[in-house]
């Protein structure tokens, strides 16, 4: 090739057109990701979107390790469970990607009445808290319904720095909205500081669901006050929501059969018994197994 050649302006111009159709041929991905390449930007996802929730890890850079996440929060979720082996299943698989994502350090804690008696969600979730403090001194205790899947990565699982937190603002068993004003059920996150200042959650509710009113009082009459997610970041989907019942039949507020203003300073953490049956550390959770009594009869 002679010199003259190389040095005219339109042969140059035709050898740099062609290395450049040349290496994005072989670049698999076409042009987009070359540019994409050069300006070293990533994949931007839409998180108020629901799907975006359940993305794949492999799409995110790998999480530090542990010694590098030291400024993350430490939290502790802990799941009310009996005979719920699908959900569990189901939330075990979407809530571990979902926790890394927040690049937080956390266990969970799995706690599991045993025997045929009425479920007593806020007993165990007593349970849990004792069992779990147990370990480490947790930042944030994140209480949780087996059955409830977050559907937006920004509804972040830490707690509020001075109130308890309500999480589950926005389920669609309740068209999204909350059922009534004080609702505290579902999903929601309080420091250790805050469970023991309202005295836990009560010991004597039985199956009826009216706990989360003793809650939302226990939480007044500690001198705090709830907050909660927004609702367009709390959305929860609850597993096998029968939406036909649902509408036939509108969910209502449970009748209170008690006087938390006379009982909610020895009814919780302070009179707490139950039977320790097993305690079994599994990859994805610590499973925990408790006797706690049945109905006391009715004087």
């Amino acid at each position: 090739m002679s010199l003259s050649r190389v040095e005219n302006p339109c042969f140059l111009l035709f050898l740099f057109v062609f290395q450049a159709i040349f290496i994005l041929i072989l670049y698999r991905g076409g042009p987009s990701n070359v540019f994409r390449g050069f300006l070293d930007s990533h994949q931007i996802l839409d998180y108020s979107k629901t799907h975006d929730v359940y993305t794949n890890l492999s799409l995110f850079t790998q999480a530090p390790s542990e010694e590098a996440m030291l400024y993350c929060s430490v939290q502790s979720p802990i799941f009310a469970y009996r005979n719920q082996e699908k959900y569990l299943h189901h939330l075990l698989y979407y809530i571990h990607p979902f926790l890394q994502r927040q690049q937080l350090s956390y266990s969970i804690y799995l706690i599991q009445q045993v025997g045929n008696g009425t479920f007593n969600r806020a007993k165990l979730l007593n349970v849990g808290v004792r069992e779990a403090l147990k370990d480490e001194d947790w930042d944030c205790l994140l209480l949780h319904d087996v059955d409830l899947v977050p559907e937006n990565d920004y509804n972040l699982y830490v707690c509020d720095e001075y109130y308890p937190k309500h999480m589950a603002s926005a389920m669609d068993k309740f068209q999204y909205t909350l059922p009534y004003k004080s609702f505290f059920g579902g999903v929601s996150a309080l420091t250790p500081e805050h469970y023991m200042k309202m005295n836990g959650f009560p010991n004597t509710y039985w199956g009826s669901g009216g706990e989360n009113d003793d809650i939302a009082t226990r939480i007044q009459l500690a001198g705090m006050k709830i907050v909660r997610t927004s609702p367009h970041l709390g959305r929860y989907k609850v597993m096998d929501y029968n939406e036909e019942t649902e509408t036939q039949e509108p969910w209502r507020r449970p009748t209170s059969r008690h006087n938390t203003i006379k009982t909610w300073k020895d009814d919780g953490m302070n009179s707490l018994e139950f039977k320790l049956l097993s305690r079994t550390e599994h990859p994805l959770y610590t499973n925990i197994t408790v006797d706690i009594g049945y109905v006391p009869p009715f004087s």
